[in-house]
């Protein structure tokens, strides 16, 4: 099978992202959310199409919220929830179907952590739907956040958030590996086995651990601070990314990006990574900022320098967080076609 997943810094047709309306989601925050998503899909649209999913019900509220933009389109379609990365379908270039394939992966909300999921578990093949393309379905139950490639057949995944009984019961590592070969065209995966992010309630996605910026870089969250309970399992996670990009081929370089320091709202520690960042193609490169100044400008500094000439723009998400979820999270890019 001829297939292909894109990296997110190779040439995009559209973003996705979705409506948010879960009140749950954001407890205390969440009249501060539509304007946020508003105001991040007119910053996007200027240079990259929008597509937002959104329920008919609230369709004319949202439009008041973000009146008419030409690059801004408004899908219907009814979700549960607003992390549209991790129930949208993967893009895939596949030659022989049309030149792309979305994989439809099933999908529980994090292992049954929040029900009901069931329009969010639909919302692929409407998406796949609406733009025309075949939709494939795939038997793993996975999100998007869990993965990262490189485009060119290397992906990064972490076992806590796949090798479950709540998402895959019975499945091996070795089939899950099988699976996405298969579905996404990828030849090597890396289980990236030191942990997750304190807070982090999807069981430690690799868009909060470690994320590509080309072949040959790779930027991974740590923790500079040893009494953080982050500090050892981040540290594992670089020490193994180390060792492995020295091995594989092309060699990967891996660059420390350390998290903010601990902060918390109403008592519970957010899971704060600026590896949360989502590439607009070579062009744009939009990273968290969490309001602690010094981490946040070492953060964009650093991108700068390794995102291959791509403008680093920082977004304010210190209440986007508190849905345990950031820019990545909330966001599906869309290649363009073969």
């Amino acid at each position: 099978m001829n297939r292909r997943t894109p990296a997110e810094w190779e040439p995009q047709e559209a973003v996705w992202l979705a409506w948010p309306h879960s009140l749950e989601t954001w407890p205390g925050r969440f009249d501060r959310m539509p304007l946020f998503f508003a105001n991040w899909a007119r910053l996007m649209a200027e240079t990259t199409p929008v597509r937002i999913l959104v329920p008919e019900s609230l369709a004319k509220s949202a439009a008041l919220v973000l009146p008419g933009n030409r690059r801004i389109e408004w899908v219907v379609a009814p979700t549960n929830d607003a992390w549209v990365r991790d129930y949208g379908p993967t893009f895939v270039h596949d030659a022989s179907l049309g030149g792309m394939v979305g994989i439809d992966w099933h999908y529980n909300a994090w292992g049954g952590k929040y029900p009901p999921w069931d329009d969010d578990d639909a919302a692929a093949a409407l998406m796949c739907n609406a733009i025309g393309i075949p939709r494939i379905r795939s038997e793993l139950c996975l999100e998007g956040g869990a993965i990262e490639t490189d485009g060119r057949g290397r992906l990064l995944t972490t076992p806590e958030c796949l090798i479950t009984e709540t998402r895959n019961p019975g499945w091996s590592s070795e089939r899950i590996s099988e699976e996405l070969c298969k579905q996404m065209g990828v030849s090597e995966v890396v289980w990236l086995s030191g942990g997750g992010l304190v807070g982090d309630d999807t069981d430690g996605h690799i868009d909060q651990l470690a994320r590509f910026l080309d072949p040959e870089n790779i930027v991974v969250a740590v923790c500079d601070d040893p009494s953080d309970p982050n500090h050892e399992p981040l540290e594992a996670n670089y020490r193994q990314l180390c060792l492995w990009g020295s091995s594989t081929e092309p060699q990967v370089q891996i660059h420390r990006l350390p998290i903010p320091a601990l902060r918390e709202i109403d008592g519970q520690r957010v899971p704060e990574s600026y590896c949360n960042f989502l590439m607009l193609g070579r062009e744009r490169l939009l990273v968290p900022s969490f309001g602690q100044h010094q981490a946040d400008d070492h953060a964009r500094s650093l991108l700068s320098e390794l995102a291959g000439g791509a403008t680093v723009e920082a977004i304010d998400c210190q209440d986007l967080i508190w849905g345990l979820g950031a820019l990545h999270c909330a966001s599906r890019d869309q290649p363009k076609r073969l």
